[in-house]
């Protein structure tokens, strides 16, 4: 039986609406000028912020949003963590970001309800057994968890799942990331900005960034709904409206934004408790701790920054699933959305200097935005900080465009891109 203090307290803040409770943050109006100013606030600017507190002693800090934290990509995304990329230069950057999260609800006295329950990648044919065999032994070298399972462990894993496909995608194997699963995009935000706020970073919401001020070659501060706010640095996070931003700055970014689509079903009880990903199907789902399958699909096939799905995707990517789930045919699906995803030729990030000095830019992650929060955030703050890289993301300079060092990662997303 409930405690009768906790059902007063429950009537009493039902009642007040919640006006009584304390704000998280902070909401100030902004200053002359800071020492920073991190144009985004999502999850990639709030942890940049935090870090930048954290890790340097940098507190004088305002991260501007032009409308509510976390309202962009972080909170219309799958939520998936994982690590298991191909290439050196990524396995070891998502690792050092799975490792954060791993600690990340301690560090922050917030729950992100990071769930490991594994990630599955699913292979249909034996090219998908050859890429994965691949995938697996890479992983290995790098120290990344990853192993194979037989259509018959797979099948013990996921009892749901028809190993037959309809005869369309058989299921031949597949690889499990055991660390991998899932995290609460909005508390992930959230979380970040409460600690941040807490270090003295002004949070500043409801606020566009309509320019930059640049004189002699380096960035002075930001135009804003607000006015000019001056700035020593300035760091762009804004995922998708990052060539947006650069070419107000005046210059140019090798990146391709469209919209990434997801649905979500109705709730029903616990039946998949893992993430299962497929490349050919270009689908992948999990069960959200609501009970709602979360289902991600496709990204549009033009240029688009509208934060809506669309039926031609969602149908495609449907009938896939149920292929897979042929249980699932009868459920109705509740929300359709998509987040605006900025896409580069390697479909892997760009993390550092631009061509105006003291602005730096944090963008082109595709699909990965989410689970690679953490630690992009930590090695932006290390590079702002130190006006250099850190050894993790010096691979992904803007530069690399021009010396041809690419690192392709087409394969890595599961998705269609």
């Amino acid at each position: 039986m409930m405690p009768r203090y906790s059902i007063f307290s429950l009537l009493r803040n039902a009642l007040s609406y919640h006006e009584d409770w304390p704000e998280a943050w902070r909401s100030p109006e902004p200053k002359p000028s800071y020492e920073v100013v991190i144009v985004g606030g999502g999850g990639h600017g709030l942890a940049t912020a935090y870090y930048l507190a954290k890790e340097h002693g940098i507190t004088d800090v305002a991260v501007i949003e032009r409308g509510w934290l976390g309202g962009g990509n972080t909170g219309r995304n799958t939520t998936i963590v994982r690590s298991n990329y191909l290439w050196d230069e990524s396995a070891a950057l998502y690792e050092f970001a799975l490792k954060i999260w791993e600690g990340l609800s301690q560090e922050l006295n917030y729950n992100v309800m990071f769930s490991q329950r594994g990630v599955l990648n699913l292979a249909h044919n034996q090219h998908d057994l050859r890429e994965l065999s691949r995938r697996i032994n890479a992983n290995r070298l790098n120290d990344v968890d990853s192993e194979f399972l037989t259509p018959a462990q797979v099948k013990r894993m996921v009892p749901l799942i028809d190993l037959r496909a309809g005869g369309r995608y058989p299921v031949l194997g597949a690889t499990l990331q055991r660390r991998g699963g899932t995290g609460r995009h909005d508390a992930l935000a959230w979380g970040y900005a409460r600690g941040a706020d807490a270090r003295g970073v002004d949070i500043i919401q409801e606020c566009a960034v309509d320019g930059f001020r640049i004189q002699n070659g380096r960035v002075a501060g930001v135009e804003t709904a607000k006015g000019f706010i001056g700035a020593d640095k300035v760091a762009i996070a804004v995922a998708g409206h990052s060539s947006v931003m650069a070419s107000l700055a005046g210059f140019r970014l090798p990146v391709t934004s469209v919209p990434l689509q997801a649905l979500v079903s109705e709730p029903v009880k616990p039946a998949i408790d893992t993430v299962i990903m497929s490349n050919a199907v270009h689908a992948y789902i999990s069960q959200s701790d609501r009970g709602e399958f979360v289902i991600g699909a496709g990204a549009d096939k033009y240029v688009g920054y509208g934060q809506r799905g669309s039926l031609p995707v969602s149908e495609e990517t449907l009938t896939a699933v149920c292929e897979l789930f042929p249980c699932l045919r009868r459920m109705r699906m509740m929300r359709q959305w998509g987040g605006i995803v900025d896409i580069c030729p390697d479909a892997s990030p760009i993390i550092g200097k631009t061509p105006v000095d003291g602005l730096y830019i944090n963008c082109g992650w595709g699909t990965g935005g989410f689970k690679s929060t953490p630690g992009s955030g930590w090695v932006y703050a290390h590079t702002i900080a130190k006006d250099e890289p850190h050894e993790l993301n010096a691979p992904f300079s803007l530069d690399r465009f021009r010396t041809g060092y690419l690192i392709n990662e087409q394969g890595a997303a599961a998705v269609a891109h």
